[in-house]
């Protein structure tokens, strides 16, 4: 059976850890690291081989643990044997190598891919306790979940979601590349009364060339799943998100009888602007607007403030410096994460209140 060991984890940590070819002949063992022959070895044989072969320990005592010898007190060498084999056919390669335990503790042993050890035994020694291994190194880095990641922005006729409508919509993916951002005024088919904030106004927006929500819908949908990861969630990202964005998005996909897509997630980024006060302090983070927190993090406005497209690559930045201030991994952003059906939820819960 095989069994992990974590004292043959810390030990493959230790400063003074090396593998001894035995070459052949009357010359003298010479120490190789590790990292050396993985190197040197796999570089060749993946460049013969190709990407699909696996690499593993296959030896017995791989450290090199026999009983030490009671008369002289010491260490008999073991055979390590390394094997790679190509999964699409049955080419096979071995080498084998000798491992003196005394050794062990006099070099590095640097581990940066997969590598199983198959059960080895270590006797009690002065600094060596007995313990069966079979260990599986990975990497030690957790892999992060797959996610593509759009920071979004509205500006519309007002703030009263049920009445006012989108004049203008941005989408950024995070990604970059090619047509990596979508940007387009909407045509609300009413008077825009708030043009002095945003700077649309109602002759702007109000042309049979300039589309309606409706016409949107099925453009929005494409840009988007033409950038997404297969079978990744996407991540749709604005500042007061909850509140404000994401009810507006429910109300006009609503109005033309569509649901939001069921794998669209969103994050609001003001929650995090609130811990990001807290971690500073307010005398020296004095809000949670995109404007102070683009002021802390000195980022340049680029285009005029409130306008869709600008607001979307001020956020973009304020993202990436909040994620590490607060040390926000990826699976941290989609635990926050909530679903347009929670926002309808929570929506009904307060209609049944009343």
């Amino acid at each position: 059976m095989r069994a992990a060991c974590t004292c043959f984890s810390s030990m493959l940590q230790e400063p003074r850890c090396r593998i001894l070819y035995m070459l052949k002949g009357n010359l003298p063992v010479q120490p190789i690291s590790v990292a050396s022959i993985w190197s040197q070895n796999l570089h060749t044989l993946r460049s013969r081989l190709g990407s699909r072969f696996s690499f593993e320990l296959v030896g017995s005592n791989a450290c090199g643990a026999s009983p030490r010898e009671s008369n002289t007190g010491r260490w008999k060498q073991q055979p390590l044997t390394t094997k790679v084999e190509r999964k699409s056919n049955k080419i096979r390669s071995s080498k084998t190598c000798m491992v003196r335990p005394d050794d062990l503790l006099d070099g590095t042993v640097t581990v940066g891919t997969k590598l199983n050890l198959y059960k080895s035994e270590v006797r009690e020694s002065k600094d060596i306790k007995h313990c069966d291994v079979q260990l599986k190194v990975e990497e030690s880095r957790k892999v992060e979940p797959l996610v593509t990641i759009f920071v979004f922005d509205l500006e519309t006729t007002g703030f009263r979601r049920e009445e006012d409508r989108t004049v203008e919509i941005a989408f950024r993916d995070l990604i970059g590349g090619k047509n990596s951002t979508f940007q387009t005024l909407i045509n609300p088919e009413r008077h825009v009364p708030n043009a002095h904030i945003h700077g649309i106004s109602t002759h702007m927006v109000n042309r049979p060339d300039v589309p309606r929500f409706a016409d949107l819908i099925p453009i929005l949908q494409h840009y988007v799943q033409t950038r997404k990861i297969p079978g990744a969630p996407v991540l749709l990202v604005a500042h007061n998100a909850r509140s404000f964005d994401v009810p507006f998005l429910i109300n006009e996909f609503s109005r033309c009888n569509v649901e939001i897509p069921s794998d669209w997630l969103f994050l609001d980024t003001l929650p995090l602007a609130r811990e990001l006060v807290k971690l500073e302090g307010p005398k020296v983070l004095s809000g949670t607007s995109v404007q102070a927190l683009r002021e802390f993090y000195e980022i340049p406005l680029v285009g005029a403030a409130h306008s869709a497209m600008s607001d979307v690559n001020t956020l973009s930045e304020i993202l990436r410096h909040m994620t590490i201030d607060l040390k926000l991994p990826v699976s941290a952003l989609l635990e926050r994460s909530f679903k347009a059906s929670d926002v309808i939820s929570v929506k009904k819960k307060k209609k049944n209140m009343t």
